[in-house]
């Protein structure tokens, strides 16, 4: 049976360790809220965006432009992930669900080359052999989408790159978050459609006001020409795509390392309360043996 003293070290211990999991908990929870607001409030903008790109697509001069049309070449993969760990699983749902759907397109570590923002995504794919082209931390909250345009525009300007992934989880509530993978380039009118919808909220203050089923222009009159507008206009709404993502995956990291700190917390409380238990009983027993000895020995000297 363990002795009182290796008991109560084990005691304190997990105290200590509630202690410090509830303080992350606590600002997890003032970062979350922070983060869920600028996420939702984007929405609107996003879904704006990504519903140009979705009525421009199926006009004539959009469907020449290179992000329009389908091309041999590489793949680039924007994995989305953080920089620090007691999150749960976020980053590793990440990682399976774009390891899933490489194998769904048959696409190897030669196919492909990783623009990783966060840490955790950059080592992975690193320590794994594929390409990894930039690897940007994941730290702060207040990321602007000026610093997204960097990447992005480093990814377009290559020549073999004819497609695009991106992967980052997806922000439903403070206890789900889903793993996503999205296709933006190249651009399609039904790929975009799933991506504003899958955007846009079902209920709540950031959800649609207005039915938004209305019939969209066949032909789009693009002045002073298609070519000169479609330079500038594609790679900014495709940097509000990536811009977007990062900011459902930082709520979502913030949410899942509250939850994740809440459980180690409560964890360490019941650790705490058994081993207390424990302790009370262990130190009965040395008690009760010690009264028995004692009595013992009145009794053998009578």
């Amino acid at each position: 049976m363990a002795n009182l003293k290796s008991i109560k070290t084990k005691i304190f211990s997990y105290k200590k360790t509630g202690t410090v999991t509830h303080a992350m908990e606590a600002v997890s929870a003032v970062k979350m809220r922070k983060g869920q607001e600028r996420a939702l409030s984007g929405r609107a903008y996003a879904a704006a965006a990504l519903s140009v790109l979705e009525r421009l697509s199926s006009t004539a001069d959009i469907a020449r432009h290179p992000l329009m049309r389908e091309r041999e070449g590489k793949t680039a993969l924007i994995v989305v992930t953080s920089d620090k760990g007691l999150a749960g699983a976020l980053n590793s749902s990440v990682i399976r669900k774009l390891e899933t759907e490489l194998r769904e397109r048959g696409l190897g570590t030669q196919d492909v080359v990783v623009f990783a923002f966060g840490r955790k995504g950059g080592e992975y794919f690193t320590s794994r052999g594929y390409s990894v082209e930039s690897v940007r931390t994941n730290v702060s909250d207040s990321i602007s989408e000026a610093e997204m345009s960097e990447m992005t525009a480093a990814m377009l300007a290559r020549e073999d790159i004819t497609s695009v992934l991106v992967a980052y989880q997806n922000f439903i509530s403070t206890f789900e978050q889903h793993p996503t993978v999205r296709q933006i380039v190249p651009i399609r009118p039904d790929t975009m459609q799933e991506i504003v919808k899958g955007i846009r909220p079902a209920k709540g203050k950031y959800a649609p006001q207005h039915s938004e089923d209305f019939a969209h222009p066949a032909v789009y009159t693009i002045e002073p020409d298609a070519d000169a507008v479609l330079s500038v206009l594609l790679p900014k709404l495709l940097n509000i795509a990536v811009f977007h993502a990062l900011l459902e995956n930082k709520a979502s990291e913030h949410s899942a390392r509250m939850v994740a700190m809440k459980s180690a917390t409560d964890k360490a409380k019941e650790m705490a309360h058994s081993l207390t238990r424990t302790f009370n009983k262990v130190r009965q027993a040395a008690i009760t043996r010690e009264v028995s000895e004692i009595t013992s020995g009145i009794e053998a000297m009578k």
